[in-house]
């Protein structure tokens, strides 16, 4: 479950450990580009080839045991990639003829430094774990430390034996633990008995933890610890891809000194156990999994072959600001576009991720259709199915239009539909009353117009639809004069047109924001849709620790109150007219510098365990109807973007495909 975002740990010198807030801080650049060994970049080459749904990572120093993992491994019953992180400072020669099932083996060599940890996050930084569902994570270790240890049995070479039994051991067990993870959506890490372990091993490394636990604005963990010891496992994909949101480097793990405990290594380790739960899975052992129940063909969901379908379908909001306008030129300057404000933000806090800047896409330019098309193939990798268009339109006059206009002129296959949101362009980018640049006019130009003008986007075959029926949202109706008649009128133009009808979505803005309140049937609507964070729990964020900057005067409200007010409000049964929406985040830092609104608290793991709980809320509709909204696709300079980040890489995209087919 969430964790209240309370008072932050006083801030701890920069001299205590390595990877300690302020030195993050520190070291901090706007060329946030992920930290990982520079000679793999001649061996990450793109591949057009599918990868299986499994890896198994392996680390080496030890170079003798090598052979028993192997022979371990030719037991596995499907498809799998063997990635291989080799610190031994000797050339690997691998036997895996032996191996019938797998796929590729990739190798990199890599400094001995931050045991078997550092080389996953590595991995992880390095998008080389990206394309699995899950992940067994195994390293030659001899940990000849346990024999003197005062609470753990066993010698190292027990240990790791114990290890290679349980997470492998024969093919029929192997097939009972993916089957696990097939059937129960909360199984997050499974690892060998006797290995979960809970806060009675903090050891060292709370401190460590809970500077690490900043960096992605969770607050610190104390009684709710429970992690798999000894770094041996199987894990979703998600659990481990996720830790690149962390940002670590080299700089963040100790020399090797033969340490025990207390370094960064050692709380990374118990980190992926806090995550695990904050993701809204579950750490467990072998015998709390209850394999003998598991389905003896639920093993085939993780075959190559298996063909994967989404849970619901997923719709984010989309911002076409990305380009020039002569309106744009004429209020803010020559060549103003929404990147102007984006790259101009200023941290207001010590850590604070200021600017947000993109990372695989670039400053793109929605003029180009090869910038759409790379952002239906991030999208369509993760299960989303398409996109939400903000539309502008004031009195007939269009705003922002060539995105969508260029997308319905063109071949792409990318589905879309539109919101009109209509409310005022202001100066302060808040659709008020005050320092409008353009505004609506119902009375010069009637709204009954605004579905003609759009009636060449309905009709169109990619249009998404429900019931047979294009999607058309509304984003402050109440603002609309005789709304109600309005709705009719376009309801009988589609009819006219050919079209089935519409299916008519208010956003659940509330009243204050010009929305309606109830059910939508009452106002002329066939659903409403969520947009958080309106109409949603605001509470506000203890600052305590976040060592603001003085010229701040804005509002700092908490996501992880947010998040769980809305996942709870999920268990009750959800009124099929109702589209859950989620938040990836909002931080308008970029738009009104020292009076934004900033939800702290967003995280990957946090953000996919409210989808999760959104898309779960859904799930016993038709499938046509099991619709969940995201703000945003794109929303860079209120920080809700999906869209690959220098920050976050692809860990909210990733988040969004875990959810969405687990």
């Amino acid at each position: 479950m969430a964790k209240t975002l309370g008072a932050l740990p006083a801030p701890v010198t920069p001299e205590s450990f390595p990877a300690g807030f302020h030195n993050w801080v520190q070291r901090k650049t706007t060329r946030l580009k992920s930290d990982f060994p520079a000679q793999w970049r001649a061996q990450i080459v793109p591949d057009a080839a599918a990868r299986p749904a499994v890896a198994v990572v392996m680390h080496v120093y030890y170079l003798d045991l090598v052979d028993e993992i192997l022979e371990a491994l030719a037991l596995m019953p499907v498809d799998f990639d063997l990635i291989v992180t080799n610190a031994s400072g000797i050339p690997l020669d691998l036997a895996t003829d032996s191996l019938p099932n797998l796929s590729s083996v990739r190798v990199f060599d890599i400094q001995n430094h931050g045991r078997d940890i550092l080389p996953l996050v590595s991995l992880v930084n390095a998008d080389l774990l990206n394309p699995y569902d899950l992940i067994l994570k195994v390293h030659t270790k001899r940990s000849h430390w346990r024999e003197d240890h005062p609470d753990l049995a066993g010698s190292g070479e027990a240990w790791r034996g114990d290890f290679l039994t349980a997470l492998l051991g024969s093919t029929q067990n192997i097939q009972q633990i993916i089957g696990a993870f097939a059937t129960d959506p909360t199984l997050g890490v499974l690892t060998a008995d006797g290995n979960v372990l809970g806060q009675e091993f903090w050891g060292g490394d709370h401190a460590i933890v809970s500077d690490l636990l900043r960096r992605v604005q969770l607050p610190p963990v104390h009684e709710q610890l429970r992690f798999a010891s000894g770094s041996m496992y199987w894990a979703r994909g998600f659990v481990l891809q996720g830790l690149r949101a962390l940002d670590l480097s080299p700089e963040d793990f100790e020399a090797e000194h033969g340490q025990v405990d207390g370094t960064c290594a050692h709380a990374v380790e118990r980190i992926i156990g806090i995550l695990t739960d904050e993701a809204g899975y579950d750490t467990r052992e072998m015998s709390a999994a209850t394999l003998e129940t598991i389905d003896t063909d639920a093993w085939h969901r993780f075959d190559a072959s298996w063909v994967k379908f989404p849970r619901a379908r997923v719709l984010p909001f989309y911002l076409p600001q990305f380009h020039r306008f002569p309106e744009n030129d004429s209020w803010w300057g020559k060549g103003f576009t929404e990147w102007s404000n984006v790259a101009a933000g200023v941290p207001v806090y010590k850590g604070h991720n200021q600017p947000l800047l993109p990372a695989d896409l670039g400053f793109y330019d929605l003029t180009q259709d090869s910038v759409r098309e790379q952002q239906r193939e991030l999208a369509s990798e993760s299960g989303i199915e398409g996109f939400m268009y903000y539309y502008y339109w004031f009195a007939g006059k269009k705003l922002m239009n060539l995105p969508i206009e260029a997308l319905a002129a063109s071949q792409s296959e990318t589905p879309f539909c539109i919101m009109w949101a209509n409310e005022n362009f202001t100066r302060r980018w808040d659709g008020g009353e005050k320092n409008i640049l353009i505004g609506q006019d119902y009375e010069h130009v009637p709204a009954t117009q605004f579905i003609h003008d759009v009636m060449p986007l309905l009709t169109d075959a990619r249009y998404i639809r429900i019931d047979g029926k294009p999607v058309l949202a509304v984003y402050r109706i109440t603002q609309i004069p005789n709304y109600a008649e309005v709705l009719e009128y376009w309801k009988q133009a589609a009819l006219d047109a050919g079209l089935e009808g519409l299916h008519l979505v208010t956003v659940d803005v509330g009243a204050t924001m010009q929305g309606v309140e109830g059910t939508p049937a009452d106002f002329g609507f066939d659903a409403s849709l969520g947009f958080a964070p309106h109409n949603m729990k605001w509470s506000s964020q203890d600052r305590g620790g976040l060592e603001m900057d003085p010229r701040f005067e804005g509002n700092i409200m908490n996501y992880g109150v947010m998040a769980e007010h809305a996942e709870n409000d999920l268990l009750d049964p959800v009124p099929t007219w109702k589209y859950p929406g989620v938040m990836v985040n909002f931080d308008n830092t970029a738009r009104r510098q020292w009076m934004p609104d900033i939800w702290y608290g967003s995280n990957p793991y946090t953000f996919r365990r409210w989808l999760d709980a959104s898309l779960s809320a859904v799930a016993d509709r038709d499938f046509d109807r099991r619709v969940v909204f995201i703000n945003a696709w794109n929303e860079w300079a209120e920080s809700a973007v999906l869209e690959p980040s220098q920050r976050y890489g692809h860990t909210y995209l990733l988040a969004v495909r875990d959810a969405l087919y687990r």
